[in-house]
């Protein structure tokens, strides 16, 4: 992807409501699973309300140069690069959370409650995050906006993360394994490392 963004695209103005409807799930999200993991004492559920923060954090930036951009009528390269590589240290430090608890999962056999809600919840972003980042993703190429496919791929990692927690969640409610969930997120945590190294290059293409 070369060239600057079309701001004139309309896909400009769908790539604003899409970030602003991440955010507000996302904050959703969050306080549930945050809540649900502590009380249920499910550290990966606590993870994914904490990566539902991430995803807040990296839609509010890309919805504030959007809309920067697109009153000014231009696009400031530099300041988009740097915000190509915010959303870059999010996938490393989405990385290094689930890589570092998974580890210590495995090692202390942590055995935590089965929530109910969390399995909602999980299942609720298994069916919504793939739209919302297939979403995303054809407005940043109708657009031509490395940031947006950026976002997309983030939003497709939470997508994935949802998957793995959900699993994760019914696959010790139905049959005590607490293996699952962690070995899922260190195959998270490559791909993570791989869209985070080709955000930070600005070379993120998110295959859809």
């Amino acid at each position: 992807m070369s060239g600057l963004p079309d701001l004139r695209n309309p896909a400009a103005r769908r790539a604003v409501r899409l970030a602003w409807f991440t955010i507000g799930y996302n904050l959703a999200e969050a306080a549930v699973a945050i809540t649900a993991g502590l009380v249920a004492g499910a550290v990966s559920l606590t993870g994914f309300g904490l990566d539902s923060c991430i995803e807040v954090a990296s839609a509010t930036m890309v919805l504030t140069r959007l809309r920067s951009e697109i009153r000014g009528g231009r696009v400031d390269e530099r300041k988009e690069r740097r915000a190509l590589r915010f959303i870059a240290i999010t996938f490393f430090v989405l990385a290094a959370y689930v890589t570092v608890q998974g580890i210590v999962d495995l090692v202390e056999g942590t055995r935590p409650d089965t929530s109910l809600a969390g399995i909602v919840l999980t299942g609720a972003s298994i069916a919504i995050m793939p739209l919302l980042a297939r979403a995303k993703h054809r407005a940043g190429l109708a657009m031509n906006s490395r940031l947006v496919v950026a976002d997309a791929a983030e939003t497709r990692l939470c997508a994935w993360l949802s998957v793995s927690t959900c699993a994760g969640l019914i696959a010790y409610a139905l049959a005590g394994w607490t293996w699952l969930d962690p070995a899922a997120g260190f195959v998270i945590a490559l791909f993570a490392l791989r869209e985070g190294r080709e955000a930070w290059q600005g070379e993120l293409v998110c295959e859809d």
